[in-house]
């Protein structure tokens, strides 16, 4: 209804009758062919077939005609206005249309429906000719990019099958039109700009104002947005005449970040051109495009803005648009620069950067945040836009008005990645949206060596963005005007709808993939083109000079300028001696940290909480506290239960998580658990999220009812994405310190289809990047007989990326175990008991740095009787074991003891039935081994040295290939000094992670709880 008003409030103001006439509609039907039926409304008595001069027509201008004529018959000409009266009086399919008679004499006689039509000559080819020129305005706004001339090369790789283009003065007669009535007059219609103030114009005119707005160095992809409004909106923006104006002061300044973006590349080349950089030559229009958008954001009230983007092109989007210190840059190509100790540190085209500058369009202050990247160049797209909606939460932003994000990518990677259609998928979730982001391709027209035609199956590396209908602005990067332009456009864009849109730069590369490659070998047509390609800065020059801009000498002395700056920047980077990663870090937590981005203290406090915060929280968890909300009955029963277990004083593992969770959000600490079903729990165990079942989409959390002034509780299911989830919120965990951000996979071999994120974010972030991290991974773990795929979280892998050294035994001190934890890259735990898992989550938050935290999750101990946890085991003064030791008879005579069993997770509940079953509760002591990195080298010497006459067992229930055989061996080794060997008894090596036979299962299962206890033999060998 607005959207229509929108369109006839142009052709004359409503009256109050006239509102009231249009409460109820018909709709236009388009089906294949062309619009066939109205399904009419009360005041259409049947529905009517159009004729066949109607096929082909756009069912929207119908529709808007249709509407109009309801709003004043005279809104449309008097042939529809015929045509719908008839309709409206019932006439039959093939009759609503009548052509009038011809001219004969007076009027005089005539029916009552030629007398509505006048006398007018050829009426029905006056109307087929306006629809065909409303045909062809649409042709052009929805085909016009087919032709614009957006490739700087002219040899565009783009294809199109071969399809003609069936648009241009020499394809008028496709529409009916002959060469003759390009000098007649039409009207325009509602959907078009066009005109400006006049709404006829000769049809030579309408064509080459059409070609001006679609098909010149700017191609516009939008019409299959199926919002009017929004196509309305874009329409305007390039259709009104002479819209596309600069000021001269405008113009001066594109130059002037063009001389900035050229130079500063001519620059590197001429210091160091044996050395790879991944340059900007053959885009350098990138620059002001970027600085565009931050202007016109900034204008628009945004005060922060993150960034991703692929290497190419980094080091200059660090200079002129981050504003990095020059000589900050130019030490890094220094080869005898020494590292700092921070870490391994990464290769300068990685790195990131964090600033606060005041923008100079709206004289406001703007921070920016570029964020460390690896090669693997779309994988961080989900991290920007989690980082982004960490922002927006923490301001109270909403709408995404004051925090936005911008994401560059390369045309064969936007292609070619599924993280890129995973990113644009969370875009419109309500959990994950950050309200719009501008994309913006670097469109080299090829991937490294590898042309489109064999890189893509879609005419534009674009057309994934497609599926979420953002609009698509192609423009020629040669043409640095038309790139500011379209670039203000996708700024007001975002902040007029706050819905993603995407800038394509049709550019090349002027040295190919990097500096030291030889582009000839596969691309020789293009290269030679190429080289023959006049640099874009020369001919942007040569234009601003011919048009009195600026001189030929104010030109070269803003370019001697530029020059000077970078050589003086270049001089003081002799002086650098040491590269400190941490200048380029682009998440920074000041208030966390000392100056020095050291932690304020080391001491790690105790995580446990008094009884009565313990009754409280568990009173919560077991409760509704909305009034007149109905649950189900079967969630009713395990509220009970839990209540039981409050009064009992002790908690199963979803009350224990239930206890940490609301223990940090009373102490003001943010938490968001987000993955696949996690508000229910995949195994039915959490419910975090109660529904109403009488009112549809009436929800609970008891979570936020836990203190009055608490911090939120966010908790949300994801889409059916590891990768791009779990990258998201891995960038939520690095907007603050004092959240607790924790992603749960389904199962835990899911985190598999995420390895990219874990591989190179969070297991090497800080060593590369400098850069804590917080971020929580639950992974389901445990071999419940239920085949490969839901058994193994793949603990092996997780492990294999620790980086505590096997064959060294640490020095012991007073903070051991917090020192350890501070060196490590991340923790990883297994946790048996629900006390122990409550006391590792608050750890996380509670110990002064930020490290990632990887949890084995259980199933079956979900609701395993004996997998509980006293309320005692949780007071204060209590904290997390990393080692649990045998409370049982072996430790009162350790000297007794022939065996020590060590294991993690599951295991010990099979291993302790078994022992009772077989009479050696004193015999055999089962230690559990709950933090595994970094090791309790500590903790596990003390045990070995207690019961020194016993021989040494390793048990887990994964195959030997896999789990935590190959981790945890070396290092009991190296604790024992080498003297006592280590025995295995579990599973035999295997490719799958587990049987899927149930039998087979039980059987394996059957075998390596035997040969734990069998003192005489192993199946297992040192």
């Amino acid at each position: 209804m607005h959207r229509l008003r929108t369109t006839v409030a142009r052709l004359r103001p409503l009256t109050a009758s006239q509102t009231a006439q249009t409460i109820s509609r018909p709709r236009l039907l388009p089906i294949e062919g062309g619009l066939r039926t109205f399904k009419p409304a009360r005041h259409l008595n049947t529905s009517v077939a159009a004729e066949p001069f109607l096929n082909g027509t756009s069912s929207n201008y119908l529709e808007e005609m249709y509407y109009a004529w309801l709003e004043n018959p005279r809104n449309v000409h008097k042939s529809w206005d015929i045509f719908f009266r008839n309709a409206n009086a019932g006439a039959p399919p093939g009759a609503a249309y009548q052509s009038p008679p011809p001219l004969s004499g007076s009027s005089q006689g005539l029916t009552g429906l030629q007398a509505l039509m006048g006398a007018q000559p050829n009426l029905e080819k006056l109307v087929q000719d306006h629809q065909a020129v409303h045909s062809l305005i649409r042709a052009y706004q929805v085909r016009g990019h087919h032709i614009a001339k957006l490739d700087p090369l002219e040899i565009s790789c783009v294809d199109f099958d071969d399809t003609p283009c069936t648009i241009g003065f020499q394809n008028v007669g496709v529409y009916g039109l002959a060469e003759s009535d390009l000098d007649e007059v039409f009207r325009l219609p509602t959907t078009t700009f066009i005109g400006g103030s006049e709404s006829s114009l000769p049809l030579r005119e309408i064509i080459r104002r059409l070609e001006m707005a679609y098909c010149q160095h700017i191609g516009v992809e939008f019409m299959f947005i199926n919002d009017l409004e929004q196509c309305q909106w874009i329409r305007e923006k390039f259709e009104t005449p002479g819209i596309m104006q600069f000021s001269l002061e405008e113009k001066k300044t594109l130059l002037a970040r063009m001389i900035r973006s050229t130079r500063f590349e001519e620059f590197l080349q001429r210091k160091w051109s044996s050395e790879k950089r991944f340059g900007l030559e053959g885009c350098e229009s990138l620059i002001p495009a970027l600085k565009t958008i931050i202007d016109m954001s900034s204008l628009s009230g945004v005060e922060s803005v993150i960034m991703g983007m692929p290497h190419r092109g980094r080091l200059n989007v660090l200079a002129n648009v981050i504003r990095k210190e020059l000589d900050q840059i130019f030490c890094q190509f220094d080869s005898k620069l020494e590292a700092a100790d921070e870490g391994s540190g990464d290769v300068k085209y990685h790195l990131g950067m964090y600033h606060k500058r005041m923008n100079r369009v709206s004289d406001r202050e703007i921070t920016m945040s570029l964020m460390a990247n690896p090669s693997h160049l779309e994988a961080v797209d989900p991290v920007v836009q989690g980082k982004t909606k960490a922002e927006q939460f923490y301001s109270g932003d909403t709408e995404g008005k004051r925090v936005m994000s911008i994401l560059l990518h390369g045309d064969a990677a936007f292609a070619g990645q599924g993280i890129v259609y995973e990113t644009f998928h969370l875009s419109d979730l309500p959990s994950y949206t950050t309200h719009g982001t501008i994309h913006v391709v670097v469109n080299n027209q090829i991937g490294f060596t590898t042309d489109p035609r064999m890189a893509r199956s879609s005419p534009y590396p674009t057309d994934v963005a497609r599926v979420v209908n953002a609009p698509i602005f192609h423009v020629n990067a040669d043409d640095p005007e038309a790139v500011m332009y379209v670039c203000k456009v996708a700024s007001e864009w975002r902040n007029t709808f706050h819905k993603d849109v995407v800038v394509d730069l049709v550019c090349y590369r002027r040295n190919g993939h990097n500096e030291m490659d030889e582009p000839m070998f596969t691309q020789p047509l293009m290269y030679k083109q190429i080289k023959k390609q006049k640099g874009v800065l020369q001919k942007f020059a040569e234009k601003v000079i011919a048009e009195g801009v600026v001189t030929t000498q104010s030109y070269e002395e803003e370019v001697a300028r530029y020059d000077k700056i970078c050589e003086d920047a270049y001089n003081r980077s002799k002086d650098e001696k040491i590269l400190h990663i941490k200048h380029w870090l682009d998440s920074p937590w000041p208030e966390f940290f000392n100056l020095d981005g050291q932690p304020k203290t080391m001491h790690s406090p105790p995580t446990g909480i008094s009884e009565e915060e313990l009754k409280h929280i568990g009173n919560i968890a077991s409760s509704v506290p909305v009034e007149d909300f109905m649950i189900h009955g079967g969630l009713s029963r395990i509220l009970k239960g839990r209540a039981n277990m409050v009064g009992q004083r002790v908690c199963d593992w979803a009350l224990g998580e239930y206890m940490a969770f609301g223990s940090l959000l009373k102490e003001g600490i943010h938490i968001r658990l987000s993955g696949q079903d996690v508000e229910r729990g995949t195994f039915s165990h959490r419910h975090h999220v109660l529904h109403d079942q009488n009112v549809d989409k009436r929800i609970c959390i008891p979570m936020n009812y836990v203190s009055p002034d608490q911090a939120p509780y966010t908790v949300c299911n994801s889409s059916l994405s590891e990768y791009g989830v779990l990258g998201f919120e891995l960038g939520f965990a690095m907007a603050s310190p004092n959240a607790l951000v924790l992603w749960e996979a389904q199962f835990g071999d899911f985190n598999n289809t995420a390895q990219c994120i874990i591989d190179q974010f969070i297991s090497s972030g800080q060593a590369k990047w400098v850069r804590q991290n917080g971020i929580v991974l639950l992974l389901p773990h445990g071999m419940e007989g239920m085949g490969p795929e839901h058994s193994s979280a793949r603990p092996e892998r997780f492990l294999q990326m620790c980086n505590d050294d096997p064959d060294v035994f640490p020095k012991i001190t007073e903070d051991f175990a917090v020192h350890q934890l501070y060196d490590c890259n991340w923790i990883v735990v297994n946790c048996s008991t629900p006390a122990n898992y409550f006391h590792v989550l608050r750890r996380q938050i509670l110990q002064p740095f930020r490290k990632p935290l990887i949890v084995f999750t259980p199933k079956s101990l979900l609701r395993h009787p004996e997998a509980k946890s006293s309320f005692d085991d949780m007071l204060p003064a209590t904290q997390f074991k990393r080692l649990i030791p045998d409370e049982g008879p072996a430790a009162s005579s350790p000297e007794k003891v022939k065996r020590i069993v060590f294991c993690s997770g599951k295991i010990y509940y099979e291993l302790i039935r078994e022992r009772k079953n077989r009479g050696m509760d004193d015999t055999v002591a089962v230690i559990r081994i709950e933090q595994l990195s970094p090791f309790p080298f500590d903790l596990v010497k003390a045990e070995t040295d207690r019961y020194s006459n016993a021989d040494l067992v390793w048990c887990q229930e994964e195959h030997k290939n896999q789990g935590y055989h190959d981790y945890v061996k070396p290092r009991i080794r190296t604790t024992t000094n080498h003297t006592r060997p280590v025995w295995y008894a579990g599973r035999d090596p295997a490719a799958a992670p587990a049987t899927g036979n149930k039998k087979t299962h039980l059987t394996e299962l059957q075998r390596l709880v035997d040969s734990a206890f069998d003192l005489n033999a192993f199946s297992g060998k040192i």
